[in-house]
Order: C-alpha cells, then sequence, then structure tokens
C-alpha cells in the first residue's frame, strides 16, 4: 500500500495498476526481486532500504526517475534524477551516464 500511496501522491503514474513480480537491478543495491506497478508510460517499486523508486517517461527514450525516501513526511519533495535514456541491447534498462543504471525483469 505505501508503494501505491507513495506512487499517487508525487504523480509519477496517472492510473492505477496492478504490482507484477519482477527482478529488478539499481546502482547501488546490486539485484533483488520486486514487486513493479506498470502503466503505459512509467512505473515504481520498492527498493531494498524501504524508500520508493518511480520512473516516468518524459518523452521517446528520455525518463525520469523519483527516489520518496522511506520515512518521507508531507510535503518533502523526492530525489528527482533526469535525463534517463534506454540502454541499446538490454531492454528494460535505463541510464543516466555511467553514473546510475536500472533494469526491470518482469517475470511473464
Amino acid at each position: 500500500m505505501r508503494l501505491l500511496t507513495a506512487t499517487l501522491l508525487w504523480g509519477a503514474m496517472a492510473t492505477l495498476a496492478a504490482a507484477a513480480p519482477a527482478q529488478c537491478t539499481v546502482t547501488g543495491y546490486g539485484t533483488f526481486a520486486c514487486d513493479v506497478v506498470l502503466d503505459g508510460g512509467g512505473l515504481a517499486f520498492d527498493l531494498p532500504d524501504g524508500s520508493v523508486f518511480a520512473f516516468t517517461l518524459v518523452e521517446e527514450d528520455v525518463g525520469t526517475a523519483f527516489v520518496v525516501a522511506a520515512d518521507a513526511r508531507p510535503g518533502q519533495l523526492p530525489k528527482e534524477l533526469h535525463e534517463f535514456r534506454s540502454v541499446e541491447g538490454r531492454p528494460g534498462c535505463w541510464a543516466r551516464d555511467a553514473e546510475f543504471e536500472f533494469c526491470v525483469l518482469v517475470q511473464q
């Protein structure tokens, strides 16, 4: 419920969607099992430390991510990470130069 609430609160996703089991890899967190909420232009999932990672497309092949702290209070802004681009040859992976990358592989 916290994931869905944070996702809606920060406006990263416009519609409700069911969570799908996935494998996530995020710089600084490694690879871990996650439940991903997907919609047509974005996704969100919990990070191992309890923070929420939300990603949305802002134009074709360019996205922005938001990290909402696990202990976020009302009015506290999320950390915003700009200029993610899809990683060529690695479906489901997005990177911001060499400094930050995430991949989401949804189980079929």
